[in-house]
């Protein structure tokens, strides 16, 4: 999935160019780059596939060279993640009724790749033998405010890999005192938004729990893999509502599981989770730019061009980010404010700066 516009991470993800097709950390490929190569490792290049918007179809030719056209999914509106994968499974699905999928964000940051694909490999395994949807979950590490957390309880299956349990719910991003409630039972894991599934169990999840989804792109199993599915694609996308997968299938199924997983996971979300992966300076500060000269500051995240000179005297706790012109300097408690700032902007200064 890579048609975001990673509005958190502003003013450096842009809507016309956002943090997926950028190298945020500094590795020498971008973040849909290295989600490719990751899952090279799992399956043959022709099967991935990349859903992004229309108007990024450009930048992953740019990016994915030799990509063949018909491995790039172009949705014309953005309508979150449900349609996204309705999309991409049934198309799959015309292809090959027995394929076993994974869907993935674009933007996510993942180190310990070999436990990725060791992980992937035993959700396969149990998505291959029984109707289910699995997830990965990520062993959470502090309360964090920003992340869906997924309960879980021990499967009444005996399992080969007892690091897979039951779903009992899903919670979407829970306040400070939730978070740490959370942490503390020690049976809640964060949402990676990573599923793993056969194209015949989605769509069975579809028909039951999205039934008006379900219709829509069923619709169009004549056409995709065809030259009519773009022209079937526009009309599914103006008539389906925008609705994530969690929302339409996730939290109502029975038949969810999810993987444990320490995999050195992050999604990136936002600059504070950038920062526990750029190198500190003696002051915990994680500096990313040629030219920044920091006097009496700590904690805080810098990243500007290399061109730029900055310097930052008596800052404790902040995020200061220069891109193209624009400057934002924010406390990092506050972070999850940036979404409301960019909109801000937007009504104030016009669409340019966004």
């Amino acid at each position: 999935m890579a048609g975001g516009v990673g509005s958190r991470f502003w003013p450096m993800s842009r809507t016309a160019h956002p943090k997926q097709f950028m190298d945020i950390l500094g590795t020498g490929k971008t973040l849909l780059q290295q989600t490719y190569d990751r899952f090279a490792r799992l399956c043959p290049k022709e099967n991935i596939y990349i859903v992004t918007n229309d108007s990024y179809v450009e930048l992953v030719k740019e990016q994915i060279k030799g990509i063949a056209e018909g491995n790039i999914l172009s949705e014309p509106a953005r309508k979150n993640t449900a349609p996204c994968v309705a999309y991409a499974c049934y198309k799959i699905a015309q292809l090959n009724p027995d394929a076993l999928t994974v869907i993935a964000p674009s933007d996510h940051l993942i180190v310990k790749e070999d436990t990725f694909v060791k992980a992937i490999k035993a959700c396969f395994l149990k998505a291959s033998k029984e109707d289910c949807l699995v997830t990965l979950g990520i062993r959470p590490s502090r309360p964090d405010t920003g992340y869906g957390y997924i309960q879980f309880v021990e499967s009444e299956a005996k399992e080969n890999d007892k690091r897979i349990k039951k779903v009992k719910t899903f919670t979407e991003k829970p306040d400070l005192e939730m978070a740490k409630f959370f942490i503390q039972s020690g049976d809640f894991l964060w949402n990676s938004g990573i599923f793993i599934w056969s194209v015949k169990s989605v769509i069975n999840a579809f028909e039951k729990y999205s039934p008006d989804m379900d219709a829509i792109f069923r619709e169009g199993n004549e056409d995709y893999n065809t030259p009519n599915e773009s022209k079937f694609i526009e009309k599914a996308y103006s008539n389906c509502k925008n609705i994530s997968i969690d929302y339409a299938i996730m939290e109502k199924a029975e038949n969810v599981y999810v993987r444990s997983s320490i995999i050195g996971w992050s999604d990136l979300g936002t600059w504070g989770s950038l920062y526990d992966h750029i190198k500190h300076d003696d002051n915990k500060n994680a500096i990313v730019g040629k030219n920044v000269m920091v006097y009496n500051s700590k904690n805080c995240i810098v990243n500007v061009a290399k061109d730029k000179l900055v310097v930052m005297q008596g800052l404790e706790d902040y995020i200061v980010v220069e891109s193209d012109g624009i400057l934002l300097i924010c406390k990092k408690e506050d972070e999850q404010q940036i979404r409301t700032f960019v909109n801000d902007v937007k009504v104030a200064k016009g669409e340019k700066f966004v």
